[in-house]
């Protein structure tokens, strides 16, 4: 089993940022296309973000492009989430996921693609 621990959140205000981290222990992380999802109270979970495990693919959400940045050090077996301008709208629980099956230079948008999932960090952007 794959263990993903999430750090960084916290509460900020509007125009705010915070940057989310997300390691593991695991030696296979640099085959791993990570994303990053978030749930808000009496939302599905949505995607934000997708890095390849080469790094050299990345996909945003349309409301967060511009504003968040996904990134990843395989040296360090970790994947940031930089979030810059946030918006109340921000708000929710930020997951991390690794999907062992995706090819090199792609990473899926949908969460059915990813089998190994954090705990979770609680993003809160006051207005």
């Amino acid at each position: 089993q794959v263990q993903l621990v999430e750090s960084g959140g916290g509460l900020v205000q509007a125009g705010g940022s915070l940057r989310l981290s997300c390691a593991t222990s695991e030696r296979a992380f640099s085959s791993y296309a990570m994303g990053w999802f978030r749930q808000a109270p009496g939302k599905e979970r949505e995607f934000v973000a997708a890095i390849a495990r080469n790094g050299r693919s990345s996909y945003n959400a349309d409301s967060v492009k511009g504003r968040f940045t996904i990134s990843r050090d395989n040296a360090k077996n970790t994947v940031y989430l930089q979030m810059n301008s946030l918006k109340p709208e921000d708000t929710a629980v930020y997951y991390c996921a690794a999907d062992p099956t995706a090819y090199s230079n792609y990473a899926s948008t949908t969460r059915q693609a990813y089998d190994y999932w954090g705990q979770g960090t609680q993003v809160t952007v006051s207005s």
